[in-house]
């Protein structure tokens, strides 16, 4: 495999540093980087912690970097990540406000400890933090109920004050989307896959409009809105297809679409394979609204969409 770190790698310009990935030769990864600048999501961290988790230590190879931004990913841990020595010297600072290094999460417990000690580090309000509990907590868990990766949920986020906004980015090697989603709903291609997955009331665990009791299919359609709501960039990657919710005009009076086509959007499956899920999303704190009223906007929309979805099913003709 190998992976490059450009110069700049965000969710709105993501796109070409997807293509450039070669997934070929999966026994071995070798990471190659911008020899002047590198500014990235944490997102693309994420992606190369995953990819050489699996790995041993001698068969990842990353080149002298020699970009002035280098120390950043020292930073974030990536090379402790990947258990591979680093020259880069940095001076230890206070990270709390900034950023959340790395970090790999197996479990419940794992996601609890995390989110307890993840929210005090970064500063922010009630009405703040609370979008970015759930983001995370539900992303997590979709891993580690559904992923069957045996090295969970790859996380880390990174807080821009210019724009004061958080990133996010969470990663697993697991089965991927289309074979998470064919057990109830069989699809042709993984693009399909992340429509359905982003649909509420649609989940892997059964073909049931509304999911069940422990699993609705509500966590990505809930994700999604809450990016939508607040007009941030949200994206999806599994297989060989990615799904990128695009930044929406203000409006006056909000829709949320059930069909995450409906969105502004762009999509592709032309990538190359990714064995797992990948998923980035942006937070803009200066548009958060209260989570409240959030929730009960997205609540609503979820049960409008189940009860049309059900007087449908039961429309089509019945044959005996």
């Amino acid at each position: 495999m190998q992976i490059h770190l450009p110069n700049s790698a965000f969710l709105g310009n993501i796109d070409p540093f997807l293509r450039s990935f070669d997934h070929s030769k999966p026994e071995e990864l070798y990471i190659t980087a911008n020899k002047k600048w590198i500014s990235v999501h944490p997102v693309v961290l994420s992606m190369v912690a995953a990819l050489g988790l699996a790995l041993n230590k001698t068969n990842i190879h990353c080149e002298k970097l020699e970009a002035t931004s280098r120390h950043y990913l020292e930073r974030m841990n990536l090379f402790k990540f990947l258990k591979i020595k680093s020259e880069i010297k940095i001076t230890p600072h206070e990270a709390a406000g900034r950023f959340i290094p790395l970090t790999q999460i197996t479990s419940s417990d794992g996601l609890t400890k995390f989110i307890t000690e993840m929210i005090p580090l970064l500063h922010l309000e009630p009405k703040q933090a609370e979008p970015i509990r759930y983001v995370i907590s539900e992303l997590v868990r979709n891993v580690l109920e559904h992923s069957e990766s045996k090295y969970g949920a790859i996380l880390a986020a990174q807080y821009y004050k210019k724009s004061n906004t958080i990133r996010i980015g969470i990663v697993d090697t697991g089965v991927g989307i289309k074979k998470t989603i064919n057990r109830a709903y069989p699809t042709k291609t993984h693009l399909e896959a992340i429509r359905l997955a982003l649909m509420p009331g649609i989940t892997g665990t059964t073909p049931k409009e509304g999911g069940t009791e422990y699993n609705a299919g509500a966590g990505l359609f809930f994700i999604k809105s809450i990016a939508t709501v607040n007009r941030d960039f949200f994206m999806i990657y599994s297989g060989n297809a990615m799904y990128k919710l695009l930044k929406s005009k203000r409006q006056k009076h909000l829709t949320l679409h059930a069909d995450p086509f409906n969105d502004k959007h762009s999509k592709g499956e032309d990538y190359s394979l990714w064995e797992g899920t990948v998923v980035g999303v942006d937070i803009s704190l200066d548009a958060t609204q209260e989570f409240t009223f959030l929730l009960d906007l997205i609540r609503k929309t979820y049960i409008k969409t189940i009860k049309e979805r059900k007087k449908e099913r039961y429309r089509k003709a019945r044959f005996i």
